[in-house]
């Protein structure tokens, strides 16, 4: 995962030298611990201090009245995000709907001059015309299977697990 971020981090820079004013966002959970590593990454490669901060899309999702409740996280901007590069950071890229929904969530904080998407692991199966623009493993899978990262700062462990589809269960998400 280190080398894998580490890859990230030398992507964003070579597409956005400094001083151009860049602001990563995690979305919550697993997005915020991998965007602080990444800005970590980033002072690393280049001395850059790059302000990192967390964004929450709770109340954007389109799936909101079918949920019995909604876990809102905080979200924390730094600053003010107008005209900066803001990459967003996730874990997983599935549908595209919870990007939709951060994208949504972070264009009420302000009007950046570019928004992209970095996530640790691409599976496919886009509902949204959404595509990451830095990707740490594409990872094939069924539209059913269960793909789980783990991450010291929120479980206590880092990695990815795939766990497939039981026999027998539609795989194409009921539909």
């Amino acid at each position: 995962m280190r080398r894998v971020l580490m890859r990230i981090a030398h992507e964003i820079v070579e597409r956005h030298p400094p001083p151009e004013p860049l602001v990563l966002m995690g979305m919550q959970t697993r997005g915020v611990p991998l965007a602080e590593r990444l800005a970590l990454s980033i002072e690393a490669i280049d001395g850059r201090r790059i302000a990192a901060g967390a964004i929450d899309n709770s109340l954007y999702r389109d799936d909101l009245a079918r949920r019995s409740t909604a876990r809102i996280l905080p979200s924390r901007i730094p600053g003010d995000i107008d005209g900066s590069v803001i990459v967003l950071v996730d874990d997983v890229l599935f549908t595209g709907r919870s990007i939709r929904a951060a994208l949504d969530a972070l264009i009420d904080y302000g009007r950046p001059a570019v928004i992209e998407l970095a996530v640790l692991i691409d599976r496919g199966h886009r509902e949204l015309p959404i595509r990451a623009d830095y990707v740490g493993k594409n990872l094939p899978t069924r539209r059913g299977d269960d793909v789980r990262v783990r991450l010291a700062e929120v479980d206590g462990v880092d990695d990815v697990a795939l766990h497939p589809a039981p026999l027998g269960l539609p795989t194409d998400g009921g539909r």
